[in-house]
Parts: structure tokens; sequence; C-alpha cells
């Protein structure tokens, strides 16, 4: 709903203008009236006027002067000049000012309510140009954004992967492709980076790369590079009449790789799909993403799905029994290097893929863990930290990969598996953990075990040989040493020391007791009490001689 603004000193010319027409059927909610600037001024401050009507000659200033301050602060409003004055001078100052219209006075109705129709209609024009000019900006702005948004959508199949479908969502989001349009896709996969890098680091690598093949892969604006997860990017390169020269698109390929090598601190290599339609990317991307899987021997390497992929022949096995003895004697450094000249040697197999990888990792992880049961010690956990967890997922991305596993895995393995045959100080560590988790009512001996990676049978056994007793009776004997400490030394009742020390039930801490002290509790305390009175009266006794 609009807001008129009635500005001229005679008061009855602005109320017979407020009555002169029917201003609701305009759109109009409010008449206001000013008798002079100042007051005009005030209404503008409080109120959005979209037409004011302004007399010339008025006291306390011209009226020529309140449109120019207007179309200054408020240019959105529409001036119109009401009159007395027929001078061709005021009119043209009037319109150089900006004001939209002329009227002589008096006005009549027909006239006001033409001239209030047209500045009607320029304010809906302009209104309506405002809007498309944001919307037009906007989509300046996040084009780019919105057509990866419609690439990734094909890929992910939010958009069916068939001619009409695509067609109509290109349409929807104001998306120019056209209907024939042949594309070679190009998957580009971060290998490794040469240093560790933290999220922030990442993300920035990230855009360079995605700038540096934006500058490469596409030409004069044509193409589209769209960030995949897991370091992976996509180039989309458009064949003008379904041709492009593939030597070119290698070449490409070779200068980015080489640029990336230098630049970002990375490997990477490059999968270069068959040309196809739209609807066809999801399928040549199925292809080109099992092809960069099974990439596990080559770094910083082009590869198109036109090459012959190599027979499947079978691969050597290592030899496990061997290796296993050698992690059992400590012989670290033998065990690295048949490792790494087993897997080096994978490399020329024709059949080495990411499958065989995998296998081959189950196959070292069952030899570490039988090695490890031997031991007592339980892998599982000694191996669950985030950092050994990470390297275990991605070891079959490479032979690399793989072999910076293995060599973590044998590093750890060497340096508990040394500690643990170091008995005098597992067990430090393991009568620590138990001192300042005492108060822990459910601390249980497979829960010390867990924290030194021991299998609880082999803690015991090892435990009870340097200690003399078991985990479990050593745990009973710290907590009834508080419980001593507590009943000769506080006022705390017997059944409130009992659940410190982690017994729910009063009975059962009441015997424990009795056969460690060969007093009850109550006993104990009775006699330590008598104890304390005893050597005070020594003590006053001494203090007074």
């Amino acid at each position: 709903m609009m807001k008129v603004l009635i500005v001229d000193d005679e008061i009855l010319v602005s109320e017979a203008a407020k009555t002169v027409i029917d201003w609701e059927k305009f759109g109009v909610s409010s008449v206001l009236t000013a008798y002079n600037i100042r007051q005009a001024k005030e209404k503008f401050n409080q109120y959005s006027i979209d037409i004011m009507f302004c007399d010339i000659e008025m006291p306390q200033g011209n009226g020529l002067e309140l449109i120019s301050w207007v179309m200054e602060h408020y240019p959105q409003t529409v001036s119109i000049i009401m009159t007395c004055h027929a001078d061709f001078k005021f009119a043209q100052q009037a319109v150089q000012l900006g004001s939209f219209d002329y009227l002589l006075k008096p006005v009549p109705p027909d006239d006001m309510e033409n001239i209030v129709v047209k500045a009607i209609d320029k304010i809906n024009k302009e209104s309506d140009q405002l809007q498309y000019s944001r919307y037009g900006q906007y989509w300046f702005q996040h084009q780019p954004l919105l057509v990866e948004r419609f690439w990734l959508d094909i890929i992910h199949h939010t958009i069916p992967s068939n001619p009409v479908a695509i067609k109509k969502a290109a349409e929807e989001r104001n998306i120019p492709i056209a209907e024939k349009l042949v594309i070679i896709p190009i998957l580009i996969s971060v290998q490794r980076y040469y240093k560790e890098l933290n999220a922030r680091e990442e993300k920035i690598l990230e855009f360079a790369l995605k700038n540096c093949a934006e500058e490469l892969f596409l030409h004069q604006g044509k193409g589209q590079i769209i960030a995949l997860a897991e370091r992976k990017l996509l180039a989309l390169l458009p064949c003008e009449n379904g041709n492009l020269a593939m030597e070119k698109v290698k070449q490409s390929c070779n200068s980015y790789i080489s640029s990336c090598n230098e630049y970002f601190y990375c490997d990477l290599s490059c999968y270069i799909g068959d040309q196809a339609y739209s609807h066809e990317l999801t399928a040549v991307l199925q292809k080109l993403f099992l092809l960069e899987k099974n990439n596990v021997a080559y770094n910083n390497k082009v590869y198109t799905l036109s090459m012959q992929a190599p027979a499947y022949a079978a691969v050597p096995k290592p030899d496990m029994d061997l290796w296993s003895i050698l992690l059992k004697e400590g012989s670290e450094q033998k065990l690295l290097a048949e490792a790494q000249t087993f897997l080096e040697r994978l490399i020329d197999t024709d059949g080495l893929d990411a499958r065989t990888l995998h296998q081959f990792q189950q196959d070292f992880l069952q030899m570490v863990y039988f090695v490890f049961k031997l031991k007592g010690i339980q892998a599982r956990q000694l191996f669950s930290d985030p950092y050994s967890v990470d390297l275990s997922a991605h070891a079959t991305r490479s032979v690399l990969d793989m072999i910076m596993w293995i060599k973590h895995m044998v590093n750890k393995a060497m340096q508990y598996a040394t500690a643990a045959e170091q008995s005098q100080s597992l067990m430090e560590k393991v009568i620590q953990y138990i001192s300042l988790h005492l108060d822990t009512r459910d601390l249980s001996r497979k829960e010390i075990a867990s924290h030194v990676f021991l299998n609880p049978d082999y803690l015991d056994r090892i435990f009870k040989k340097e200690i003399g007793i078991s985990v479990t009776d050593y745990l009973v004997q710290e907590r009834l040493k508080i419980a001593q400490e507590l009943l000769a030394n506080t006022e705390m009742s017997v059944s409130t020391i009992a659940a410190y020390v982690g017994y729910s039930n009063l009975s059962h801490f009441s015997k424990r007791f009795k056969k460690l002290t060969h007093l009850n509790p109550n006993e104990y305390r009775q006699l330590n009490s008598r104890n304390r009175t005893n050597d005070m009266s020594i003590m006053e006794r001494q203090s007074l001689q």
C-alpha cells in the first residue's frame, strides 16, 4: 500500500486534495499533509513516501528546494509540482530537479487522477526493474556455483540420467546447455601431499588446485571444474562439433601435474574419460572412479579409459611365516626390508590392484595379531588411535601408502613389545593407573589390562611374578588401605566409606576388611580411636615436663 504527501501552505487546498479523488482505488493507504518544508521533511523521516504533491511558493522555503532535497535523500519518491504559476521557467527547473510532472491550480480531479495513475505506473516499473537488477546481480555472482550444483546433481542422480530430465532441470535453473553437448570428463585425484596439512591448509590448496585447473583446461571460459569429495576434482571439457584433440588434452594433463608437483606440494594423477553426452556422464565417471581406485602402483600419471586393461594374473604371496618369526624375534629392519621388497615387486605385476592390496593388508594384520596374541598384547587396542586408524584406511590407495602403514605398524609393535618385556616398567604403569582410578567403582582387571594393551590373564601372570599377588588382589588391598585411613582419621560412616572405595554391598566390604585386618570396620575404628587418645596423653605429659 502506498503513501502520498501533499505539501501546500494553503490548508484548504491540502484538505481538498485529500478528498478530491478516491485514493483507495489506486492502492493508496495514507494521504499525509504538510504546510511547510520543515514539516514535509519530518514526514519523510517518519514515513516511507511514494508520491509527493508540492507547491512552489511557501513560507520557510521554496518548493523546488524541497524537491532537490527529496531527490538527494529519497530518490524513489515521485515528486509532482502543483502551483498557480504557469511560467515555463518554473516548469523547466522543476523537471531538471527531477519532478515527474507539473500541474496548475486549481487541479481538476480528472487531471489529478491521471497523474496519480502515471506516477503509480512509474513506481511499479522501477520496482520491477530493481527486482530484476538484483536478481541479475545475484545470478552473475553465483552462476558458477549454480552451474556446479547442476552438474553435481547429475553426477549424484538427483537429476535423472536422461536427456529430458536434464533439459528440464537446466531450463528451470536458467542454465544454458546445448541439447547435443558432448563432454570429455577428466577425473583429477590428489594421491598425497608432501607434508602434513591441517584442514584449513588443505582447503586453501584445494582452492589453488581448482584455479590452476581452470587456467590450464578451460579455454575462453568454456567448461567447468567441479570439486568432489576426498581430494578429487572433475574437469568437464565441451567438445565443439564433437571434436577435441585427445593429444592436446593429455598435454594439458601433463602440464597440470607438473605445475601441481612444483607449486602445490602434491602427487596426483589424471584420468581421461571417453566423450559422452550429459546423460551419459555418470556411467563414464563410474569407470573413471574404478580406474583411479585400481591405480595403486604409479603417481603423477595420465590415464585414459581406452588404454588396454592388463589381464588379471596371480599375484605372489609373501612368506608370512618368515615375517612372523622376524616380528617375534624383534628383527624390525629385516621385516621392513622384506615387506618393502615384496611390495615393490608387486608394482611390476599385471594383477596388482586395490583388491590385491586389500588382501595383502588383511594377511599382514592376521600375522601381527597372531604374534601379539602369543605375547599377550591386545593389538586391536594398541592400533585404535586416530593416526593408526587413518593410515590403515588409506593403506590400499597405493603401494607407497601401504609401505607407510607397514612401517608404522611394525615400529609401534616393536616399541610396545620391548616395553612389555620390561616388566618392571610395565608394572609401574599398572600401579600408577590403579592409584589414579581407585575411586572408580567399576575399575576392573579387564580395564587395567586394556590400558596397557595386554590380555588380562597375561597381565595377571606377569604382575603376580613381579608383585607377588594378582591384579585383582592388589586392587582390593589398595582400596582397603584407603578404607583404613578413612576409618582411623575421619567421622565418615562405615557405609559411606564402603561406597567410596567401590563396595555397594556393606556386608561384602566388612568380610573383605576383616580378612585383611582381622577386625571388622567398627572394631578397627575403636582400636585406632583408643590409640589416638593414648598418643595424645603421652604428648600432653611430655609437654608438661
